[in-house]
């Protein structure tokens, strides 16, 4: 979404009559970032890369940019000469003049015409999203005020206002509009320019809440010192911070530089401090790898994707290498690749007996290794869907051997058999195998040991023997397992699953099964605590119902709840369960790996969800909260007249107990800046194992309500105190 600020329409109204806010840098976060401006690597070549300072101009219209010779070199360009900014290594000139590493780091200016890209990279990842966010904003500001002012005599009448109010979002009641238009129209000639314009958009979008405890903190000549700073950050954000703290803050976010010369914070840089990661829901500490990594592999919930390749649905979608690159991207660690016998010896990789398209399996994995480790550096585990020939079986072993290299965990790690897993530390940048064995693990430390059957069926038909008779029917034999496939199967080995009781008596720690997920949720519901305890020394796989032929997803929450790591989901699908997912994996660094509490650890705990019997895990939290306001909601009806009609649910998701929802009643047509001031309170017991989601809709009274966006996060990540002031970033997909 996008804000508009005073002086962005100063930048469209420029008449010389007017002047930038005393501070020049009133209101929008991402224009004060473009009007302050850094430093950016400016990239010609492989052997060309020059460091450049760039900023946006006062009049908001020019970028401006030197160099750092003795002699500096001083150019600009327009705004409006920018056709559109790319973010990564799109252009021609990035992709041949920098590495894979520094993606996240590259953008690339594209201008109108025929002058060329101005490729850059910026020193972080969060640095170059915040220029491209930033010049977008000010790109799309553009457009939609050109757009309104339709003769272009940098005036607007009052429909051209409306007009230009309905592209950004917001619904005017036509009294209204006509009243704050005749206070505006100082002039008294029928539309507003320069001041005019902006005491218009002061009325229409000033924010009560802001004003309201700003004013109550801004003790010092009307504006916050340090001690003021510190007051709010003890009072109403709960932190154990300093008056060191305070002054940093106002360092970092205040751009008068005369009131950061006084170390005083104007209602300006309280804004931009709010909307920073100090200032969110989102605990900052937990944004990078916080939690243990030492711990055994089989004690971290694991994000897991089912059916990889595909794009779509499970019948006649298409299947991509691009498919595995998303899902690694958003940090899935799990990913499952179903190989059937292909043509010319090569063996590919779709969903059997339907009509999805078919992919290489060596491209597949040529894939894998290179977005295996670009959003997080621990293990990466390939589950073998195979139902190939044994002809083939070696292909795809030579293959993996030959493009994962080293990197391929080919025997345990140590020179003694191991009593249990190792860590995702130890395994960092590592891949695993998960499929069927010939031997136990065992034999690598002696003489082979045959492990009875040879492996026939893949696991989800060994699970579902009676269901899929008919498929194996068609197969018309059983399929037997090639060695060289076999050895490569080290801490995941796949077994049949005869209950709790044969697992502990009978089975090694690397031995693991996979649960359709009604045979799953029956086990969660029925024998929580034996589950817990079966995943404390093995591994589990849960994966979809085959009748989700619509890349549909089920709750994973039992299943955390139960202990189970390895909850496979559609990641092709945007629903509430993969939101979910991916909640559970925001923190930590997104590394796809989240230590279960202890009691989820312990053998001998009395852990269960569904009972909540007393123990270390009850410790009940009341979560109060506020849901104030929203600003600048993207419209999810495509029709020019539409407005949101907005509304917050905001979701507990966690042990039964704790389950929850409650919502706010809906503005009408107003997805701009509407405001609710709601307060909500939950009681939640078990904190370790909940998420909160925050979930914005349309309203519609006819059919179901539109989804605008969400945010879900673990509890325990809150920064609590934070949630009355500062913004929550919903993801819209």
């Amino acid at each position: 979404a996008n804000t508009l600020t005073l002086t962005q329409l100063h930048s469209y109204y420029p008449p010389d009559t007017l002047s930038l806010p005393s501070s020049g840098m009133e209101g929008d976060t991402d224009l004060q970032f473009l009007l302050v401006g850094g430093d950016l690597l400016k990239v010609r070549s492989s052997s060309w890369k020059k460091t450049r300072f760039y900023k946006l101009q006062e009049d908001c219209q020019t970028m401006w940019h030197e160099s750092k010779k003795t002699f500096k070199f001083k150019q600009t360009f327009s705004i409006k000469d920018i056709s559109a900014v790319r973010a990564g290594r799109q252009s021609e000139g990035l992709r041949k003049n920098t590495e894979e590493p520094v993606e996240g780091r590259c953008f690339s200016i594209i201008f109108k015409g025929r002058r060329k890209n101005l490729d850059l990279m910026a020193s972080s990842e969060e640095e170059a999203k915040q220029w491209v966010t930033s010049l977008e904003k000010i790109i799309w500001i553009f457009n939609c005020l050109r757009k309104a002012d339709k003769n272009s005599d940098n005036k607007l009448s009052l429909k051209e206002l409306k007009d230009f109010l309905h592209q950004i979002n917001i619904e005017v009641d036509d009294q209204y509009a006509e009243k704050l238009f005749q206070e505006c129209d100082q002039s008294k000639c029928g539309h507003l320019a320069g001041d005019e314009i902006e005491h218009f958009y002061s009325l229409l979008t000033h924010r009560q809440e802001i004003d309201t405890i700003y004013g109550e903190y801004a003790k010092t000549m009307g504006f916050m010192s340090a001690e003021n700073l510190l007051e709010f950050l003890i009072k109403e954000q709960r932190e154990e911070a300093t008056l060191a703290d305070a002054h940093r803050l106002i360092n970092k976010y205040e751009l008068d530089d005369k009131a950061k010369e006084k170390q005083l914070m104007t209602q300006d840089g309280f804004l931009m401090y709010l909307h920073m990661p100090e200032g969110l829901v989102l605990n900052p500490t937990h944004k990078a790898v916080h939690q243990d990594m030492s711990q055994p592999l089989n004690h971290y919930f694991i994000s897991s994707s089912h059916n990889t390749y595909l794009m779509e649905d499970q019948l006649k979608g298409p299947s991509s290498t691009e498919a595995y690159a998303r899902a690694l991207i958003k940090g899935c660690r799990c990913v499952e690749l179903d190989c059937w016998d292909g043509s010319d010896g090569e063996p590919v990789i779709y969903h059997g007996y339907t009509l999805t398209s078919k992919i290489l399996f060596k491209d597949t994995i040529k894939a894998i290794k290179e977005y295996a480790f670009k959003t997080s550096d621990y293990p990466v585990i390939l589950s073998l869907e195979n139902h190939c020939s044994v002809e083939q079986q070696r292909v795809m072993a030579q293959h993996m051997s030959s493009i994962l290299g080293s990197a391929l965990l080919t025997s345990p790690l140590g020179d003694q058999m191991p009593t249990g897993f190792p860590s995702p530390e130890e395994l960092k940048e590592r891949f695993l195998v998960k499929g069927k064995r010939l031997t136990k693990l065992e034999a690598c430390f002696g003489p082979e040991e045959t492990a009875g059957d040879d492996g026939s069926l893949t696991e989800e038909e060994e699970d579902d023997k009676e269901e899929e008779e008919e498929e194996k029917k068609k197969e018309g034999k059983k399929l037997k397992l090639a060695k060289e496939l076999s050895d490569m199967v080290i801490y995941c080995k796949s077994v049949h699953f005869n209950g709790f009781q044969d697992a502990k008596d009978n089975l090694g720690f690397y031995e693991m099964s996979s649960f359709k997920e009604r045979k799953a949720m029956a086990l969660a519901e029925e024998s929580a605590n034996s589950y817990i305890h079966h995943n404390v020394d093995k591994l589990s796989r849960i994966y979809p119902a085959g009748t989700r032929t619509d890349s549909s997803n089920y709750n994973p929450v039992p299943l955390w709840n139960a202990g189970c790591q390895i909850v496979s989901l559609n990641f092709q699908t945007s629903c509430n369960d993969m939101d979910v997912n991916q909640g559970r994996f925001l923190t930590n660094g997104k590394t796809g790996y989240v230590l279960k509490p202890a009691y989820m650890r312990d053998l001998g705990s009395e852990f269960d969800p569904i009972t909540l019997t007393a123990g270390p895990w009850l410790q009940h939290k009341t979560l109060h909260l506020m849901i104030i306001s929203a600003q600048q909601l993207p419209k999810v009806n495509q029709k020019k007249t539409s407005i949101v009609d907005a509304l917050v649910k905001v979701e507990i998701h966690g042990v039964p107990a704790d389950t929850a929802d409650k919502e706010t009643p809906y503005i009408g047509n107003n997805g701009f800046n509407p405001m609710w001031n709601e307060n909500f309170k939950f009681d939640v017991y078990v904190p370790e194992l909940a998420l909160v989601r925050f979930v914005v809709e349309d309203h519609d009274s006819v059919t179901d309500n539109d989804f605008v966006g969400q945010f879900t996060v673990p509890f325990t990540s809150l920064q609590m105190g934070k949630l009355s002031y500062p913004a929550i970033h919903m993801f819209t997909d």
